[in-house]
C-alpha cells in the first residue's frame, strides 16, 4: 500500500462539506483531520501500489466540489511505538 498525506485548503465555508464528501466519497481515506494553520483538512489515504498518485489527486481529491488547493507528501515508512528495553530508559 502506498500512504499519503493531503493538506487541503477549502473555499471559505467550505470544510465540512469536503470532508462529509470526502468520507462519502473517497474508499481510499483512512483519516481526516481539521486542522488550523494554512490549510484547513489533513486526509489520510492509503493507495493500491500501482495507483498512479497524481492522477487520483487531480481527478479524484482536487475535484471534490470547494476543495481550493491541495499539498501532498508521500509517506516511505510508517514508525510505530514499541516497549523500550528493560536496560533502556526514556531519558537515554
Amino acid at each position: 500500500m502506498q500512504t499519503l498525506f493531503v493538506h487541503l485548503k477549502c473555499e471559505l465555508g467550505q470544510s465540512y462539506k469536503v470532508a462529509g464528501q470526502l468520507a462519502d466519497n473517497v474508499a481510499a481515506l483512512s483519516a481526516l483531520y481539521s486542522i488550523s494553520g494554512q490549510y484547513d483538512l489533513l486526509a489520510q489515504f492509503r493507495l493500491e501500489p500501482d495507483t498512479d498518485i497524481g492522477l487520483f489527486i487531480t481527478e479524484v481529491v482536487q475535484r471534490i466540489p470547494g476543495v481550493r488547493d491541495t499539498h501532498t507528501t508521500i509517506a516511505h515508512n510508517a514508525f510505530t511505538p514499541r516497549p523500550l528495553p528493560p536496560d533502556v530508559t526514556a531519558s537515554s
